[in-house]
């Protein structure tokens, strides 16, 4: 996706990251499972655990679109059966012992990854969770979740996290699960100039992912024959196409002056439980790279410390 990528490869550039500092911990959201072999992604994980001592986090996810599948000539419709199955062979692979795995997708004769990850039993997990019927299943084993705001807003997550909670506590974990959110973020010094800096940026950004979605819709239908299609993600279409500034401002992001997001960010973490945000520093794209590091260093240097 040249008009969005920022990266082909997060694991190469968290290695970068890792040889360069000494004490930031390092996180990707996410390494999409189902497009790569879970052998070789268990050893690059394993090594860049080791090159960091100890600093990455894990995000892991299936994507939700399906010209990534097609690109690398797999249905989506196998995406969820390889991402369980990669989920299985990384915690075997991780223990460090020879081990075999036969599976629908992928077969392991006698592995063994070799350095181990420096964390043990593994670098810390977490779930990339969009549509709503995977929220259960995720809290049902017990991990902790990454959730955004591109196809739902506020209140549908909300939702969307009760019945991960509900599944958390009835499969007898400790404590109500962990959730990060991802947000498209801007700061500047005042209310008024945040807002209006931040419009162009935001309001391409949701009419680009209405777009992308309503061509995913189409790709399902053409894939699968069927005229009904996807549609949920018809609906999430439509519903991002007629988003005013307004309502993204309301329930899909955080602007605002640094007191203005500390105040929207405790606003977010009550209403949804969070335990932190991964923030989109330049949604759209179309912020300039002085925008960009100006709204970074006053969410560093006087929003951040409200949350220590």
């Amino acid at each position: 996706s040249p008009d969005r990528s920022v990266l082909s490869s997060p694991i190469t550039v968290a290695s970068a990251i890792a040889a360069r500092t000494q004490r930031m911990r390092i996180g990707m959201a996410v390494y999409v499972l189902p497009l790569n072999n879970p052998l070789r992604i268990a050893e690059e994980v394993a090594t860049v655990d080791r090159i960091s001592n100890g600093r990455l986090d894990l995000g892991v996810g299936r994507s939700g679109f399906t010209y990534f599948y097609e690109a690398y000539g797999i249905l989506y419709s196998e995406s969820q059966g390889r991402f369980e199955e990669c989920m299985e062979i990384l915690h075997k692979a991780w223990l460090g012992e020879p081990f075999s795995y036969q599976g629908k997708y992928f077969q392991i004769k006698e592995a063994a990854v070799f350095p181990r990850p420096l964390q043990q039993p593994h670098p810390p997990l977490r779930v990339a969770a969009s549509r709503a019927d995977t929220f259960a299943r995720i809290g049902d084993q017990g991990l902790p979740i990454f959730i955004g705001l591109r196809g739902s807003g506020t209140a549908e997550q909300a939702s969307n996290l009760a019945s991960y909670r509900e599944a958390w506590r009835r499969a007898g974990h400790g404590g109500t699960g962990s959730v990060y959110l991802r947000v498209p973020l801007y700061a500047a010094a005042s209310e008024k100039a945040a807002i209006e800096a931040a419009r162009d940026t935001l309001v391409y950004y949701f009419e680009r992912q209405s777009k992308l979605v309503a061509a995913d819709a189409a790709r399902r239908v053409a894939a699968s024959n069927d005229a009904r299609g996807d549609e949920t993600r018809r609906q999430t279409a439509a519903t991002l196409a007629e988003l005013s500034y307004e309502d993204i401002l309301t329930s899909r992001v955080a602007v605002g002056s640094p007191q203005g997001l500390v105040d929207r960010l405790r606003q977010l973490r009550e209403e949804l439980g969070l335990d932190g945000i991964v923030a989109e520093m330049n949604a759209g794209g179309r912020l300039s790279e002085e925008q960009v590091l100006a709204s970074l260093r006053i969410l560093t240097h006087d929003v951040m410390p409200h949350f220590k």
